[in-house]
């Protein structure tokens, strides 16, 4: 559920490291959103600082919500 919205979404994880430094990108899979999640896109992101993960995720929905 986002913003009271229920539905699912896939999300496409791909990861490389270079010279000990990771990188990942981390997108919605476009038209993969169902229910009230239809048309939904976006990006998350992954912050790792002294080994604990934070995630951010940046989403916009069809209708502007």
């Amino acid at each position: 559920t986002l913003r009271g919205r229920s539905g699912s979404f896939i999300l496409q994880h791909s990861g490389t490291v270079t010279r000990g430094v990771p990188a990942w990108t981390i997108s919605v899979v476009p038209d993969s959103g169902t229910e009230a999640l239809k048309g939904i896109a976006g990006r998350m992101t992954v912050d790792v600082a002294d080994g604990q993960h934070s995630y951010a995720f940046d989403y916009s929905l069809s209708d502007g919500a």
